[in-house]
């Protein structure tokens, strides 16, 4: 796992573009699959990188409800875009990984060996606020009493390199839950980029040990005492700009107290319910089992897979579904999220990355529903109370 940063370093150092090549190639040298951003079908989405060359240079995103589309940024920045339309869970909590397999034996099922040895990851570009979402995951498979196999394996080892946010998205909202856009823990290497006409170079944090002995292997130079102000003036920018906000004083509370507002009703009328949020969040866990045989009948498989609380058979009991209706599903993914969470794994399960809002067909939005329902609470509650006493 990575450690705290601020442990290894006395220098805040610099490189180019030539040295971020050579970070990726150092990397891969020592035996990680290097993961990053890259263009697809029109998107930035996290794929096997092998060089440089593969970022998405003079990209940028505009994000809004239920919109994305790619514009260019008119230089050669390489992390000028906001995140990328999928999250890292996909690597550390796959949609799809085998829990155990089994074949006919002398008229028994005997149970296969299953390895969980995958090669280790590297993943260059992380957020701030994917950082937090990676140590939330950390509590839900690691930390909440039972391990889970499948993502210790993949987490073990893991090499992140951040990278600090230069602007917010339209979506954003990780200011209001101190989840970014300044990478502070988390991480082996940081970095902000500074991307101009005339000058293109990173200003390179150390967060672990791991990462110094990289960093070591890597061109580089100190950091001149300008640039090494540059992540805390660069993101205090970024703070000032986000595209969202979200209220969390008395959050928790606020949305346990009003379980039964309108406001769900009002939301559950457009939700499509198609688990768009929950598969593009980066900290959801809910999954299925699927047990398959093959045709002969004498190989047996069980698999688990990503499921969503919007689904109609996620919350299936003997004689029906729980919860029924949309405004029942919405209902318990938000409270889940912002207040539910907090108790069971002390945080919230989001990190304000604003995918929820960008990816959702019909454009809702998670911030603007929370403070609907802070706004009218009081006038719903005084109702409350007249109707009472009426009766």
């Amino acid at each position: 796992m990575t450690q705290q940063m601020t442990l290894y370093t006395e220098e805040r150092a610099v490189f180019g573009p030539e040295g971020l090549d050579q970070l990726i190639t150092t990397l891969a040298d020592r035996g990680f699959r290097v993961i990053g951003p890259t263009v697809r079908d029109g998107a930035v989405v996290y794929d096997d990188i092998a060089a440089a060359a593969d970022l998405p240079a003079g990209w940028a995103d505009e994000q809004t409800n239920g919109r994305y589309r790619l514009t260019q940024r008119g230089d050669k920045a390489l992390f000028g875009y906001t995140h990328s339309a999928q999250s890292w869970k996909r690597y550390l909590h796959p949609p799809e990984a085998r829990l155990w397999a089994a074949r006919r034996l002398n008229g028994a099922f005997a149970l296969l060996p299953e390895t969980h040895e995958p090669q280790p990851l590297a993943f260059i570009g992380v957020r701030a606020c994917e950082l937090a979402a990676i140590a939330v995951q950390d509590r839900v498979f690691l930390g909440s009493g039972v391990v889970d196999p499948t993502y210790a394996a993949h987490r073990q080892g893991l090499f992140i390199v951040a990278v600090n946010c230069g602007q917010a998205g339209g979506t954003c909202f990780c200011a209001s839950l101190n989840t970014g856009p300044r990478a502070t823990s988390g991480f082996d290497l940081a970095l902000t980029e500074i991307a101009h006409k005339d000058e293109h170079y990173f200003v390179v944090e150390v967060g672990s040990a791991r990462g110094a002995e990289v960093l070591a292997a890597t061109a580089h130079r100190p950091a001149t005492d300008d640039e090494a102000l540059a992540p805390e003036r660069i993101t205090a920018r970024t703070a000032a700009r986000m595209g969202r906000s979200l209220d969390t004083g008395g959050l928790k509370e606020l949305l346990y107290d009003n379980l039964e507002h309108p406001r769900w009703e009002q939301v559950a009328q457009r939700c499509l319910a198609c688990a768009n949020c929950t598969m593009v969040c980066p900290t959801c866990f809910c999954a299925t089992i699927e047990d398959t045989t093959d045709l002969t009948g004498s190989r047996a498989e069980r698999w688990r897979k990503w499921d969503s609380c919007f689904t109609m058979d996620f919350s299936y009991i003997h004689g029906g579904s729980v919860r029924f209706s949309a405004r029942a599903r919405y209902r318990q993914w938000l409270v889940h999220k912002l207040a539910t969470w907090v108790d069971q794994f002390g945080t919230f399960g989001c990190v304000g990355c604003g995918r929820c809002i960008t990816w959702c067909p019909v454009g809702i939005d998670l911030t603007e529903e929370a403070r609907a329902i802070r706004e009218t609470s009081g006038r719903m509650q005084k109702k409350e109370v007249v109707n009472d006493a009426n009766d």
